[in-house]
């Protein structure tokens, strides 16, 4: 019962992406965009965030908690995040769940570059 606790927490800290929800990280440089690799990404773990380049020049960020049962997904590859766990994939570009058992898509967290950084808007 305490992890299903402990998952509900994780999730709602990582709210629905608008500012509102992420006021602590609205302005925080998340990561460079020189280490977010088109058609890959970079996990950022400290901050649950995990951050894509879709195509190039394109940045999203979504939470890192899969939305089957909550575990911290992988560092994404070929435009695809994977949960370790139980093998649900998620569109890099949308977050969206490509493959089950998840059903619901990744929380979206707005982002933009800043120079050479990317940025919670």
């Amino acid at each position: 019962m305490a992890g299903v606790a402990a998952c509900g927490v994780a999730l709602a800290a990582c709210g629905t992406g608008d500012a509102q929800s992420r006021p602590s990280l609205k302005g925080q440089v998340i990561a460079k965009t020189a280490d977010v690799p088109v058609g890959g990404g970079k996990l950022i773990g400290d901050l649950k965030l995990v951050v894509t380049q879709p195509q190039q020049g394109v940045y999203k960020a979504f939470s890192a908690a899969c939305t089957h049962k909550g575990c911290t997904v992988s560092t994404p590859k070929d435009n695809v995040i994977t949960c370790a766990c139980h093998g649900s994939e998620f569109a890099a570009d949308s977050g969206a769940p490509n493959k089950g058992p998840a059903t619901a898509p990744l929380t979206a967290i707005a982002v933009k570059v800043e120079g050479d950084g990317i940025v919670v808007a």
